[in-house]
């Protein structure tokens, strides 16, 4: 495996879990919608840096959305915070426009900050692109950043996508094209099932291995990273799901550390930004329960 030349020095300063990366999705918009600045990139870095725990890496979702990147990167590089990147991939335009903003920063900040690229999110589960078209679009970042910076072989480019997305062997043309694969796990949605935070532990390990099996078959050697998972603090239950912030805390506690000790892993979300309340920091940043492994 190719990894990026601070993943390198990391996985030779610390063993076990530490070497691992573990950290949060976060938004491009603050919580009353507008775009984040640097200042604020930094103050999610360090609010993330002061958790149980010490979590320096952050997934972004796009890179030119609110710019993203332009304001997300300098802000790791104050902080000593690191960065999944996402490329959107949808619309032709969009997409072009997200390459550039990649390119730019590279070209401005090197790569020091980057921990990997992930090129579409969750495409093929909602079906907005077919298969073909993610793979193309994963050779392509890769050879924009061959072609145009010469550092290709020091960064990993992949796809994020749900577990049941990664099991439909018709979507192996994409893992084929992964250096890493992403994998989104969520018990509490998982409704044909019995949901409830008792088995919750055991469903999720159960689609992490589901999808290292064919990750394993269809490209040797491509690691799978938990790139979202988490459990809600309020809202509807789904069958015996129920979100609470007593349940959340034992899923962290359960799963998500078991997580962290076992390969690389983004909790979904550092603060609430969606439709239910995931988020592990409230509105003045401090923990919503106890983040300690």
């Amino acid at each position: 495996m190719k990894f990026p030349t601070l993943a390198l020095a990391l996985a030779a300063a610390f063993t076990g879990a530490d070497a691992y990366w573990k950290g949060f999705n976060n938004q491009a918009n603050n919580v009353d919608g507008s775009c984040k600045s640097q200042a604020e990139y930094e103050n999610d870095f360090n609010t993330m840096k002061s958790l149980p725990g010490y979590f320096t890496s952050m997934r972004l979702y796009a890179s030119s959305d609110c710019n993203q990147l332009a304001n997300a990167v300098p802000a790791a590089l104050a902080t000593g915070g690191q960065i999944l990147v996402g490329i959107w991939t949808e619309d032709d335009d969009h997409y072009a426009a997200e390459k550039q903003a990649l390119l730019s920063v590279v070209q401005t900040y090197g790569f020091d900050w980057m921990v990997a690229v992930s090129v579409g999110s969750e495409d093929l589960y909602r079906g907005d692109a077919p298969a073909w078209r993610i793979a193309q679009q994963i050779y392509d970042v890769r050879g924009m950043l061959s072609i145009q910076t010469g550092y290709s072989s020091n960064v990993q480019v992949g796809h994020v996508d749900t577990w049941t997305a990664w099991v439909d062997p018709n979507n192996e043309v994409v893992i084929q094209a992964c250096d890493w694969v992403g994998t989104d796990g969520y018990p509490y949605y998982q409704g044909t099932y019995d949901n409830g935070i008792d088995n919750a532990y055991n469903l999720f390990w159960d689609s992490v291995y589901q999808v290292r099996d064919v990750v394993n078959a269809a490209h040797p050697g491509a690691w799978v990273w938990v790139t979202e998972t988490g459990w809600p603090t309020a809202g509807a239950s789904v069958n015996n799901a129920v979100p609470s912030i007593e349940n959340a805390q034992a899923y962290w506690s359960q799963t998500i550390c078991s997580s962290f000790a076992h390969g690389h892993t983004f909790v979904y979300v550092l603060q609430d930004g969606g439709d239910l309340p995931f988020g592990v920091v409230d509105s003045n940043f401090n923990p919503v329960y106890n983040l300690a492994c």
